[in-house]
């Protein structure tokens, strides 16, 4: 039976959405973070996108954002020339990091103790967060500005991306251990720790390198200029969205394109997996972050499987219930939930 995709539509910032992430699964469910030009960060529930709170202090456009492991701390990179490190869970700002020029992203490592930056200035930089008041240690090499930095191989490694290089570098000598050089400008990296994987989109490629030894696994081709791609946690499927305001989904193991849909009213620039692999979220210069369902169909967080009347010739639709909705209000609205929820219904805390 033919099912619709029916994205959930988060609200709430002004400018557009240019990085996100999510943390790992914590007792309390797991949480996604938004980096915004709006200068706002924003922590919602990871599941359901229901708003949390908004991180206030930032004097410029947020480029990267990123949890911790457990959702305990969050860190910000953006253009007024800092870092900063925020109790996630009350929204406190626990320390300002300066840097010389604007800063792009950062990441914790898996026990929250250093973090990891860099930005238009080309360095990277480690800070103790046990020793705010310390140098930071750097890293020089990069020959343009860095987009992207992670902790990689336990924290024992650093992959970096700037306009047309990707560096492995190696913690402890902090010196280069590899790179790869592409043709064209380096949009996104992400770093899959089970199975030590490296998705680079650059142009209209997706390509996966081993994180180890940064030599390629595997490419494959979109219709469109990607900016962002992540793989699924079990490896199953990759979501990639860009320039043509359309989230398409691959099979990982065969390549073949599985779906394709236009998730947004202006490119998209970020995309991830959930850490249980159930939801990507998308987000775009249309200043929204959406929820898309892997598995269509599925009763998870907000959508609720409702079969339509037998012969009706109506597709199968996910509806959206919310959770202060009955199990009776829920059987009267069903019938015309389109009039209720349009397809792409907002979801605002």
């Amino acid at each position: 039976m033919a099912m619709r995709q029916t994205p959930l539509t988060c609200s709430g910032h002004t400018r557009p959405v240019v990085d996100l992430a999510f943390s790992g699964i914590t007792p309390y469910g797991y949480f996604l973070i938004s980096a915004c030009k709006d200068g706002k960060p924003m922590l919602r529930q990871g599941d359901t996108g229901d708003w949390i709170g908004t991180f206030l202090g930032h004097k410029g456009a947020v480029w990267g954002a990123t949890l911790n492991k457990d959702a305990t701390k969050a860190a910000t990179a953006a253009a007024d020339f800092t870092a900063k490190v925020w109790d996630a869970v009350s929204g406190d700002e626990l320390m300002t990091l300066a840097h010389k020029h604007i800063v792009k992203t950062v990441d914790f490592t898996q026990d929250s103790n250093y973090l990891l930056t860099g930005g238009q200035d080309k360095l990277l930089r480690i800070y103790d967060l046990n020793k705010p008041e310390a140098e930071p240690k750097e890293i020089s090499g990069h020959t343009s500005g860095i987009k992207k930095a992670l902790w990689c191989s336990e924290d024992k490694q650093i992959l970096s991306a700037d306009d047309k290089t990707v560096r492995l570098w190696d913690h402890a000598t902090m010196t280069e251990v590899k790179s790869l050089n592409f043709n064209m400008s380096v949009s996104s990296m992400e770093y899959i720790p089970e199975g030590e994987i490296l998705v680079i989109t650059y142009g209209r490629s997706i390509a996966f390198h081993s994180a180890v030894s940064l030599d390629p696994i595997k490419s494959f081709e979109a219709p469109a200029t990607i900016n962002s791609a992540s793989l699924h946690p079990e490896k199953e499927f990759l979501v990639a969205g860009g320039e043509d305001f359309k989230l398409y989904k691959y099979d990982y193991n065969s390549g073949e394109e599985l779906e394709s849909y236009k998730g947004h009213f202006g490119p998209i620039h970020c995309v991830r997996f959930s850490p249980d692999g159930e939801l990507y979220a998308s987000g775009s210069e249309d200043g929204t972050l959406r929820l898309w369902q892997t598995v269509v169909g599925k009763t998870y967080g907000l959508w609720k499987c409702v079969l339509p009347e037998e012969d009706s010739g109506e597709l199968a639709k996910p509806k959206i219930s919310f959770p202060e909705t009955t199990e009776e209000e829920l059987e009267i609205t069903s019938e015309n939930s389109d009039s209720i929820y349009s397809s792409t219904p907002e979801v605002k805390a």
